[in-house]
């Protein structure tokens, strides 16, 4: 089947840390593009309401993990909120300064009021390191942002959805990159992950209270929302 080759490549989290390394430098200029694309135009609309549930203020310190080009920390930015994006790939930071050069100028305060982060948790070799690593950078009472696919619980919603961001990953990847692969990534990175209600579970039992997830697009993507204790 098609995908298999690249589910064992990301099974652990050093083949999936080299692999997502290689992954978005390669897809870096097109990224703005395919988050349009796989989204129908709605992924600016999602991340406007992960920034509104923030409640931001001015002075607020806030770190936008896996900034890509910087959307979710401009619009931080654009609240008041003195923001730091961070990304493991160059270019995507490179692409972000390209829009306003402020972006991650300022070194972050000790403590984070608040982190934010679109695409990001489902990326990470180790969820539970990923989430135990921002309790630890939040302030007490700081609070946990993630826009995110999800993993649909019913199993014929989830082989539908997967089959669909498969098939069009797969076309989009030959056409923009001359590999199928490139974008089935997104469902492989899917079937590892362990779905909404289990993540609200892991920040759970890592530091995090009034913790919860607001379905998006039917439940086929999740904003999580958690408060450090």
């Amino acid at each position: 089947m098609p995908g298999e080759a690249l589910d064992r490549r990301i099974a652990t989290p050093e083949g999936k840390r080299q692999y997502v390394r290689t992954l978005f430098a390669t897809i870096a200029d097109r990224y703005d593009f395919i988050t349009v694309a796989l989204s129908y135009g709605q992924d600016q609309r999602w991340k406007r309401r992960l920034v509104r549930m923030a409640s931001l203020r001015p002075g607020l310190w806030a770190l936008d993990l896996a900034t890509g080009t910087g959307d979710i920390a401009f619009a931080c930015a654009g609240q008041g909120a003195r923001v730091v994006g961070l990304d493991i790939t160059e270019r995507m930071i490179e692409l972000a300064c390209a829009r306003k050069a402020a972006l991650g100028s300022r070194a972050p305060g000790a403590l984070q009021d608040l982190v934010t982060t679109g695409y990001g948790l489902r990326n990470v070799p180790n969820l539970a390191t990923a989430l135990e690593e921002i309790q630890r950078v939040l302030r007490p009472g700081g609070r946990l942002l993630s826009l995110d696919f999800n993993r649909p619980a019913n199993g014929v919603v989830r082989s539908v959805y997967l089959a669909y961001l498969g098939a069009v990953g797969g076309l989009l990847g030959w056409v923009l990159h001359g590999d199928p692969d490139t974008y089935r990534y997104i469902p492989a990175s899917i079937r590892q992950y362990p779905g909404a209600e289990a993540v609200v579970r892991m920040m759970q039992s890592r530091g995090f209270s009034r913790t919860a997830y607001q379905p998006v697009l039917g439940g086929l993507m999740a904003i999580h929302d958690g408060v450090r204790d």
